[in-house]
């Protein structure tokens, strides 16, 4: 009986996934097809548009999506909450601080510029937090969450100084910390794919053990699991995966809060449903953002930050109710 049973757990996930490849790819159709120039015509300035702008762009929606959610998905099995997301410890407001560190310097004129400082900024940020909060061997998670929120707070400040100095740079710094896709090239596409693909890799390794850690760390340890190594080595690695994006993509929230939570309130607790799962839920949420980002203003471009955040923001009071409520009762 219990054969049967897991034959037809198996089968349903099958189906499942093919569903979600389906829904992709129409997404993905809809996307290259509509936007602020109507293409239906395929003249050579069509194709253009379609293989070097709306393409690569198409892509980067695909591994940020993906990247994002799974990062959310880890992050909130290492700390035992489901308030928790990829920019946690501070990933997000380093970079903005060495993007915009980099567009007052001139530096978003060269190629890499602003993705390198924004890059390098972000893990040096995790780095002083994580230093910050290691008593002895161990690294204590509440202190973690505490210093991240502390340098979001105090590099938000330093941002907000930097733009009102440099007002002809302001909008740039802005736009940037929004969220925007707008401008990806392949080569940026190759660059975050292959963060995006090794984490990937490593995170559904360490899958099993994520639902170890959901039992608490005396639990895991008394299974044979090494916590702390296992905790550092999935916050680096999710911290590397959305340094990768935040660097090319800019700041676009709530994706590794709300993509997981839903994911998890679907296929249940289970790591190894949840990682999967929530690469699909990532690629949909992302490319549907892109879409209504390109064309709810149009010709005009929203950034991608403000959909995410206006779907994801009311979901994030939604989990506070509901936390409230189990803490009141």
């Amino acid at each position: 009986m219990q054969k049967i049973t897991d034959y037809i757990l198996e089968v349903k996930s099958v189906v499942s996934y093919i569903l979600l490849v389906v829904l992709i790819l129409i997404l993905c159709l809809v996307a290259c097809l509509f936007g602020s120039v109507d293409i239906s015509s395929l003249t050579p300035t069509d194709k253009y548009i379609l293989y070097y702008i709306r393409v690569p762009r198409l892509l980067m929606c695909v591994v940020a999506g993906a990247c994002l959610s799974v990062c959310g998905a880890s992050y909130q099995a290492v700390f035992r909450n489901p308030l928790s997301d990829p920019y946690i410890l501070g990933v997000s407001s380093g970079a903005s601080l060495g993007a915009s560190i980099a567009i007052i310097l001139g530096l978003d004129k060269m190629v890499v510029g602003v993705p390198i400082m924004a890059f390098i900024f972000a893990l040096l940020t995790v780095f002083l937090i994580m230093k910050l909060s290691k008593i002895g061997n161990r690294t204590h998670t509440t202190t973690l969450i505490l210093a991240g929120i502390s340098f979001n707070f105090l590099f938000s400040a330093i941002i907000s100084v930097i733009m009102f100095i440099d007002r002809e740079d302001m909008h740039k710094i802005y736009f940037w910390t929004m969220g925007s896709l707008a401008g990806v090239k392949y080569s940026d596409v190759i660059v975050v794919s292959i963060f995006t693909l090794l984490g990937l890799a490593v995170l559904l390794l360490l899958a099993k053990r994520m639902n170890a850690l959901l039992l608490g760390d005396m639990v895991a340890q008394s299974i044979g699991i090494n916590v702390e190594r296992t905790k550092k080595t999935i916050l680096i690695t999710s911290t590397l995966m959305t340094s990768a994006v935040v660097s090319y993509c800019g700041v676009i929230g709530f994706i590794g809060l709300v993509v997981p939570h839903i994911v998890r309130l679907v296929v249940g607790a289970d790591n190894r449903k949840i990682i999967p799962f929530s690469i699909f839920g990532g690629i949909i949420f992302m490319v549907l953002a892109d879409i209504v980002a390109r064309n709810i203003a149009s010709p005009n471009e929203l950034p991608i930050g403000t959909i995410t955040s206006m779907v994801g923001s009311p979901f994030f009071i939604y989990l506070l109710y509901n936390a409230k409520n189990k803490l009141h009762f």
